[in-house]
């Protein structure tokens, strides 16, 4: 694959950088054979991609599931902390409805 902006470590356009896109050949590419050159390369990126197996992909939920559900705990946690220390600085307590 050829060196574009996007891969290069800089982060900056082609032009920034000092590094045009080009082809094999080295010539310029023109607008479409960039697009051309991006499409080549995402599909080169996409054949290195692992499809986890159902086990794994189980695996990986329940424990995204677990850390959610963890984070949520701290939440309610800390909200019910704060509005406790809230209550008790200003004195106050939750509005009566009519």
């Amino acid at each position: 694959m050829t060196e574009t902006a996007a891969g290069s470590s800089q982060g900056g356009s082609a032009k920034k950088s000092g590094k045009s896109t080009r082809d094999a050949k080295g010539t310029k590419l023109g607008f479409f054979g960039r697009i051309a050159l991006f499409v080549r390369q995402v599909i080169g990126e996409l054949r290195k991609v692992v499809t986890p197996t159902r086990q794994e992909l189980i695996n990986y939920t329940i424990v995204v599931l677990v850390f959610v559900l963890i984070m949520i705990g701290i939440t309610v946690l800390l909200d019910l902390i704060f509005g406790w220390g809230v209550g008790w600085v200003f004195g106050g307590s939750a509005p009566k409805e009519s």
